[in-house]
């Protein structure tokens, strides 16, 4: 297997990745907001991570991955001053910030799943952790980069020297309101809180006790404590989108190093943003678009995800509905193109296959290990299900073990078929396929024989394969 590079955002350069220790990787990924559905811009780091996992997984690695879930309403953004959203969203709907929180984090998994993203290995709630976020305030506090005013406990940056080095800015250079609002309780102005006592907001509907008072962490000691929870004080891989690399990334560096005296994590994975028009697609803007939206315009959500691997995670990308269309009608060719290899045979054993299609994975591999470069990995897909001198069963076998890193969805065939008719008349095609393995199960032929007439009666052709039966109209 070639050795994975990944382009640290920690020195911006690429890197030949070394775990920790030998075979393990422990990776957290910045999770959602839950104040309001995920957007399509939302959706690309999730993509990513999911990715990243998935390749490090088929290169050998035992992967824990932990995702938080910020379901603390003022945890809403960079700045300590920002608009406590869950409270607002709450109060619109007339429900508790609790089932707000609730509502949307299913939102969302629903959202990640149709995607095709892998549930991590390790999800965590905000609310169920403050504790933890208590004790390394406190870890801090001991250390003395710490100091109270007007009622918070705000980190004194300053006494953390190399404070900065992630988003490359020089502390001595930073001005009062130009990264953040101003906090006249703040000696300087990239100082930020760690505990809340007092704040913009009048009534908190979360509020704990603590050492320093009843209130609430502020939103960067979340991501450190609960990472240090599942990963250690130490750990390989941080993901998360660019807008949280100049303050809360650059935060959780030095709240976690500050507690621990240990570098913190070793590499740095940042992704784009995804623009709609000229904007950066955000729920501030008042307008974006969410993954059902999409759907409710006859689009597969894994569409969307051969959208986003067509671009290389470090390059912006822009959404427009003729670029997603493109994305369609790729991801359907390819559909197609396996459904017409299955109906030739079955895969043969990825094994097994000869020295063409193995240079042709191996070179897929190495365009995943070379930083995640996915619109190359498509180019050497598409290669394999084009190439005329693989035979079926090895070029089908290639398709399926590229899918296990790109999960477009290839051994659901089929759907192609179902994307491209009337729901109502698709949802009937399956109900009778079920039927009809069912009928096979129980050695009753005869139906099984009568269903196949039924369906080749409405121009519907079915075929047998390994991983059942697809089908697709004639």
């Amino acid at each position: 297997m070639p050795t994975l590079r990944l382009f640290n955002t920690l020195g911006r350069q690429l890197q030949d990745f070394v775990p920790l220790v030998p075979g393990k990787v422990g990776f957290y990924g910045c999770g959602p907001t839950v104040y309001d559905y995920a957007h399509l811009g939302n959706m690309r780091p999730y993509v990513l991570h999911d990715i990243l996992v998935r390749s490090l997984r088929y290169l050998g690695y035992e992967v824990t991955h932990v995702m938080n879930i910020t379901d603390v309403g003022h945890l809403s953004g960079d700045s300590d001053l920002g608009e406590d959203k869950m409270l607002k969203r709450a109060e619109e709907r007339g429900k508790s910030v609790y089932e707000i929180a609730e509502f949307y984090t299913a939102a969302f998994f629903r959202d990640t799943e149709r995607l095709g993203v892998a549930r991590p290995s390790v999800v965590c709630k905000a609310t169920e952790h403050v504790a933890d976020m208590i004790a390394l305030i406190k870890r801090i506090e001991a250390k003395g980069y710490t100091y109270s005013a007007g009622g918070n406990l705000y980190f004194d940056v300053t006494k953390f020297p190399s404070y900065g080095e992630l988003a490359l800015l020089k502390l001595d250079e930073l001005k009062a309101g130009a990264r953040v609002e101003v906090d006249p309780n703040k000696r300087n102005p990239a100082d930020f809180a760690l505990w809340f006592t007092k704040s913009k907001f009048g009534n908190q509907a979360m509020v704990w006790d603590s050492p320093w008072g009843r209130g609430y962490p502020g939103w960067h000691i979340e991501c450190s404590a609960m990472s240090m929870r599942y990963l250690g004080e130490q750990f390989d891989i941080h993901a998360g989108g660019v807008d949280h690399i100049p303050i809360h990334h650059t935060n959780e560096i030095a709240q976690s190093e500050a507690a621990t005296g240990k570098k913190w994590v070793n590499y740095w994975v940042h992704n784009e943003f995804l623009n709609f028009g000229k904007l950066k697609m955000a729920k501030s803007s008042g307008e974006f678009l969410t993954l059902q939206s999409l759907v409710d315009k006859g689009y597969d959500p894994l569409d969307y995800r051969y959208f986003l691997l067509g671009a290389h995670y470090r390059s912006q990308l822009a959404f427009s509905w003729e670029s997603l269309d493109s994305a369609r009608s790729a991801r359907r060719s390819l559909l197609d193109r396996v459904l017409a290899l299955a109906e030739k045979g079955h895969a043969a054993p990825i094994a097994s296959i000869g020295p063409a299609a193995r240079a042709r994975l191996e070179s897929f591999v190495a365009a995943m290990a070379e930083d995640l470069a996915t619109p190359r990995a498509l180019a050497e897909l598409w290669g394999a299900l084009r190439d005329p001198e693989l035979p079926a069963p090895e070029a089908l076998a290639l398709a399926l073990e590229m899918d296990g890193i790109l999960g477009l969805g290839l051994a659901g065939a089929r759907r192609a078929e179902a994307a491209a008719v009337d729901p109502e008349l698709a949802a009937w095609i399956e109900g009778l396929v079920a039927e009809r393995a069912a009928a096979k199960k129980a050695k009753d032929f005869a139906r099984a024989d009568a269903i196949r007439a039924e369906l080749a009666a409405k121009g519907v052709v079915l075929a047998d394969g390994a991983g059942g039966t697809a089908w697709k109209l004639a």
